[in-house]
């Protein structure tokens, strides 16, 4: 027999379906992102265990890194890259926050990312956050923070200006384009800290290298470095 609750769930279902966001089938659990299908669809790497991955490898005599990794693979047109422009461009905040608790299981599993004192996503130019509403990074580290009970710090580590798009530029390229685009507000609240630096893809890894770089600059400060997917060149 149908209750008054199971009415209600079915009306409220029909007018405000509750859907997959990866392929928007409505066969998923309550409060789910995603249905079992695109979860199993997920391309993990498997990095957040693996001394020298691939992207430990793009940094190496780069940044003096104590880890590196990425959750997943980047693919175009395929699951993981829909998700990633869900969180960016389509306000999809609760997407990013639940791929961002991916991460910090996979650190805790892994044993490689003890003992970090703060995450700090790679914070956007301010005009830039302001029009978008928020810094997706930083959502991705909430879901981190969700995980592993590790602090975020915002507001410290800041974008000091606007730069270009990145996505046709060469790795020189990338490089001029954002050296010196960053500023840290207390250098002293990262003394001796060891610190995550997270960003949603990684592909040259320029930008997280020049913000990596004025991180290290502090005494004693050690870096690592986690984001959502990686991108071969």
């Amino acid at each position: 027999m149908l209750t008054l609750r199971n009415i209600f769930a079915d009306a409220f279902q029909l007018f405000y379906p509750h859907v997959c966001t990866g392929c928007g089938s409505d066969l998923l659990e309550k409060d789910a992102q995603l249905c079992l299908s695109c979860i199993h669809d997920l391309p993990h790497t498997g990095f957040a265990a693996i001394p020298d991955n691939i992207v430990e490898r793009v940094f190496v005599g780069r940044l003096p890194l104590r880890a590196a990794f990425s959750e997943f693979y980047f693919s175009k047109g395929q699951l993981i890259q829909h998700l990633i422009h869900q969180l960016k461009y389509k306000n999809n905040r609760t997407i990013g926050h639940y791929l961002g608790e991916m991460i910090g299981n996979a650190m805790l599993q892994s044993g490689r990312f003890s003992n970090i004192d703060y995450i700090i996503p790679l914070p956007m130019y301010a005009d830039k956050e302001f029009k978008r509403g928020y810094n997706q990074a930083e959502i991705i580290c909430n879901g981190i923070m969700e995980a592993t009970k590790i602090p975020v710090m915002t507001k410290n580590v800041v974008r000091s200006y606007a730069t270009e798009t990145q996505t046709k530029k060469h790795r020189t390229e990338r490089w001029q384009n954002v050296d010196g685009s960053f500023n840290i507000l207390n250098p002293e609240k990262l003394v001796c800290k060891n610190i995550l630096l997270v960003d949603d893809v990684i592909t040259t890894g320029a930008t997280l290298e020049a913000c990596g770089q004025l991180i290290l600059n502090i005494p004693g400060t050690t870096l690592s470095l986690a984001a959502l997917a990686y991108a071969s060149k």
